[in-house]
């Protein structure tokens, strides 16, 4: 239960650099958790040092500051660059997810999509849709996983190399297709999907960074690829993972997310990755490499409510996903 006595307040901010001023004691006492808002509000960071815009004209753009009794507990932020835009939510409690969900009911801002933490993305959503005559569905469930202790798995033939700015032409064709083939996979429209929609320019800054690995077969043919973020707080994001259809069913991406993470652990970073929870064959994979559960999150849509008639709501179809961030920042 939460203490009547505390004053929960909610900051809506536009600038990253302020925002992460504020909030980096908050991200950096949980750095697993918080991976997504510490990477990717960096990222808004230095693009806008470049003098480039996070989001294009007409998309909002904000970060959230959670306070209790004028402390920064908590965060939440919006910063997808694909329709819906949805909310990425941290960990927070009931007062703050109704708070937060209230500021935006009053300034009249549409939200049809959150993504986060669980409970406190379900309250959030709850809210919206009470205000503004919808309803909740569960549109993709995921889990974040952290590796301690990394069980070597067997590897197929070949070898994990770093991309190079030869690999430009078909890594960014990979990006591009990323979404819509994870969004296939696991049975969903690619449409409500958040993962990264990056371009072409953005995959050779994160090649140049040394962020994109490629795992090439025995006749060296590239044939996976495997990104992370920039380390944040110490720890390492791990996505996307991605095996294109033709070459598939090898062990591609068993071999090279641990390869990948092995090489994190060696620098001291606490790598960790997203799955979806409906697929079975990627959590087993990942679990079997030594990676433990952290917390549920999930993917909740808003959806207008259509009357009696609608049928009953549904989550997200079983399938072999393809491995990404549920967050609109692949990164």
């Amino acid at each position: 239960m939460s203490d009547a006595s505390v004053r929960t307040t909610v900051e809506l901010l536009t600038d990253p650099a302020a925002f992460l001023a504020a909030a980096e004691p908050v991200l950096a006492a949980d750095p697993v958790v918080a991976t997504v808002v510490a990477s990717v509000t960096r990222r808004a960071v230095e693009a806008a040092e470049r003098g480039e815009p996070w989001t294009g004209t007409g998309r909002p753009c904000w970060w959230a500051l959670v306070r209790e009794d004028g402390a920064v507990v908590s965060a939440a932020m919006r910063t997808a660059p694909l329709a819906p835009w949805p909310l990425f939510v941290l960990p927070m409690s009931e007062v703050a997810a109704r708070a937060l969900a209230g500021l935006l009911l009053e300034g009249g801002e549409e939200v049809r999509a959150a993504n986060g933490a669980l409970p406190a993305t379900r309250v959030l959503c709850e809210v919206l849709a009470a205000g503004g005559g919808g309803e909740v569905r569960v549109h993709e469930q995921t889990r974040l996983f952290e590796l301690r202790d990394l069980v070597a798995p067997r590897s197929p033939e070949g070898r994990l190399r770093a991309a190079t700015s030869r690999d430009l032409d078909l890594l960014a064709g990979w990006f591009a297709a990323f979404h819509v083939d994870a969004a296939a996979q696991a049975g969903r429209t690619p449409e409500h999907d958040t993962v990264d929609v990056v371009d072409r320019a953005e995959v050779a800054r994160r090649t140049e960074a040394g962020l994109l690995w490629v795992w090439e077969d025995a006749e060296g043919r590239v044939v996976h690829l495997t990104g992370h973020n920039a380390p944040a707080h110490g720890v390492l994001r791990i996505g996307p993972v991605y095996t294109p259809a033709p070459h598939r069913g090898h062990g591609y991406a068993a071999a090279a997310v641990p390869a990948v993470a092995a090489r994190a652990l060696d620098h001291g970073h606490r790598p960790c990755l997203f799955t979806d929870r409906a697929n079975p064959v990627s959590n087993h994979v990942y679990t079997a490499l030594g990676f433990e559960p952290v917390v549920d999150m999930a993917n909740l849509l808003v959806e207008p409510d259509a009357g009696p008639t609608r049928g009953p709501t549904r989550g997200p179809t079983p399938g072999p996903a393809a491995g990404g961030d549920p967050t609109g920042a692949t990164s």
